[in-house]
């Protein structure tokens, strides 16, 4: 009897230990209304679902708690060494009697919510995380929020799931407590499919080989609501060094695309921004350019339809299975040869029946980020952030592939 015990608990750790290898996987969703992609995760004894947006540049998951119980629910004291790590801000309490949320001498938090714009001063936290299948992240850290503070989230979701280079991220702390390698990939869906977030896995074998590969670099000044001197920023930035239009580059100052000594400039990823919003100086020639191109392809210039600059009759765009065709875009990287290649399905946008716009927006003439890559971009686009070796592996759309983020 003893035998078949320990044979019971050898499968047991053999099993775990699979589990733990291939990684973490998420679902990803997008809201049809606001374009925003979100997740699922479970928290705590009663294993709670909570819906929460993902967000690049955020650096913590945080939810509301307004109604969230949990026996397994405990604050992070202020002054304690998890309170340093999560960069904790001072000490919060609460008069009301406690619960999740509501507790004195509790390490504070700088809750973001960037669709409110709202920083609240709230408490850290941990409690147990639990993916679909049931695989447990221990004494997970995270922050609550007050449901009043919800505003301009995807229906349905509750929290922000954060994936920046922080310490307490959501990538950060399953690769740390489940034994994995740093590295995090998201293929958002383009539809009412499924996308996929995966902590510690590779990419498939037959993905892997069409990847690209460029550097992660830093931006020496932090880009977050709140920071201390002398912090880098938490969000992801590629090196940019010129766009083409149809093959041709655009005729723009190398400066606009290097960060200065005070974190200006630059290209950032980001999975709430919807568009890719460009500062003027490259916006004016990126549309006249690609303007120009389509026009050459007989693609039809209409009127435009704000926030879009330039749009174009529907009937005049040849379409095909991987999208719509349209002047390739290209973003040049470092490296022989080395650019990401954004196709019709991810350069156009249908704003209705009879009207295509470019999906670009300006993004003003004195942006703190020359570039940032909105999620309309990265639809059908399989990314992998490798934190060990700073290294971003990319797809061009899938769907050129006959692929998609639902089929990986």
């Amino acid at each position: 009897m003893a035998s078949f015990s320990s044979s019971l608990f050898f499968l047991a750790v053999l099993f775990s230990a699979a589990h733990v290898q291939s990684g973490l996987v998420l679902p990803i969703r997008k809201d049809a209304k606001t374009s925003q992609f979100y997740t699922t995760i479970q928290m705590g004894s009663n294993r709670a679902k909570i819906n929460a947006v993902i967000d690049l540049g955020a650096q913590f998951l945080w939810f509301a708690c307004n109604d969230y119980t949990s026996t397994t629910y405990a604050p992070i004291a202020c002054g304690s060494s998890k309170c340093d790590m999560a960069r904790g801000m001072g000490c919060v309490g609460c008069n009301l009697p406690p619960r999740p949320g509501c507790t004195n001498d509790t390490c504070g938090s700088p809750a973001y919510n960037p669709f409110q714009d709202a920083l609240v001063a709230e408490g850290f936290a941990e409690d147990t995380l639990y993916s679909q299948k049931q695989a447990a992240v221990p004494q997970y850290l995270f922050s609550c929020m007050d449901s009043g503070f919800l505003e301009g989230l995807a229906t349905g979701a509750t929290g922000l799931l954060g994936l920046a280079r922080t310490e307490i991220s959501f990538h950060k702390q399953v690769a740390g407590k489940l034994n994995l390698l740093d590295k995090f990939s998201l293929c958002l869906p383009s539809s009412s499919g499924l996308g996929k977030l995966s902590v510690g896995q590779s990419a498939k074998s037959g993905i892997s080989k069409t990847l690209k590969s460029t550097p992660l670099i830093i931006n020496p000044v932090s880009t977050a609501p709140i920071y201390s001197e002398n912090d880098p920023s938490d969000e992801y930035f590629i090196d940019v060094k010129s766009i083409k239009v149809d093959g041709e580059a655009l005729s723009v100052k190398d400066s606009y695309f290097s960060i200065d000594k005070n974190g200006v400039g630059g290209t950032k990823i980001s999975t709430i921004q919807n568009y890719t919003a460009l500062h003027n100086s490259i916006y004016k020639p990126f549309t006249r350019a690609f303007v120009k191109a389509a026009s050459d392809m007989k693609i039809k210039r209409v009127s435009a339809v704000p926030p879009f600059r330039a749009c174009f009759s529907s009937e005049s765009i040849p379409r095909t299975s991987a999208g719509p065709s349209a002047p390739a875009i290209d973003l040049v990287l470092p490296g022989n040869d080395v650019y990401w290649r954004i196709n019709g399905a991810n350069s156009l946008v249908d704003v209705d029946q009879k009207t295509t716009c470019l999906a670009f927006v300006d993004g003003g003439s004195n942006p703190r980020t020359s570039i940032v890559i909105g999620a309309h971009q990265l639809e059908e686009n399989f990314l992998e952030f490798d934190l060990v070796s700073s290294q971003l592996k990319f797809s061009s759309s899938l769907l050129v592939q006959n692929k998609s983020c639902s089929r990986l």
